[in-house]
């Protein structure tokens, strides 16, 4: 297989207005390390379970409770799934709250060694805090934020502090993949 990078778009589905994170990655890149990838865009702390699906296969860190087959992140790499423009893979964070993400392969693009890899060059919006409660309870958080005449406003202010709903940084978000990655 020929190294390329990848410009992948990853999405969080149901989220209004969506929020996205653009990265390119190496197309050789292990899913298990993908999954370490957005757990740093997207602004998640890596406290929950998670996997991937492609065409109804689970993709995740096979244990022996398995009820079904899960093929191996650690040996798998993104590019054994994705090997054309414009195909998805659904990555799932947080089975309780159900964080589902949408990636799609925007562009391959040719390897290129001066470039910082992995590298944020595109986003929107703010992520979701841990344990808010899915999709549903973000909307709600949202609109709590909104304003200290909610009941709920102090409440949430203690427990994540304040909270833009807006808020991206692509500068930051580029300086802790160069520490991790």
């Amino acid at each position: 297989m020929t190294r390329n990078q990848y410009q992948i778009k990853i999405s969080l589905k149901n989220s209004e207005p969506k929020i996205w994170r653009r990265i390119i990655v190496n197309s050789d890149i292990l899913l298990i390390d993908l999954h370490y990838i957005i757990q740093t865009t997207m602004g998640w702390d890596n406290y929950h379970g998670f996997q991937y699906k492609k065409n109804k296969e689970i993709y995740g860190i096979p244990s022996r409770d398995d009820w079904y087959t899960v093929h191996d992140i650690r040996k798998t790499k993104l590019g054994s799934l994705l090997q054309k423009e414009k195909q998805k893979l659904e990555y799932e964070y947080d089975f309780g709250d159900s964080w589902k993400h949408e990636i799609i392969l925007e562009k391959i693009l040719e390897y290129d060694q001066n470039e910082q890899i992995p590298r944020c060059i595109a986003g929107k919006m703010n992520c979701p805090p841990e344990d808010c409660g899915g999709i549903w309870g973000y909307d709600d958080l949202v609109r709590i934020m909104e304003g200290p005449q909610n009941k709920a406003y102090r409440e949430m202010i203690d427990w994540i502090g304040e909270f833009d709903p807006e808020h991206f940084n692509m500068e930051e978000i580029n300086i802790k993949l160069k520490n991790k990655f």
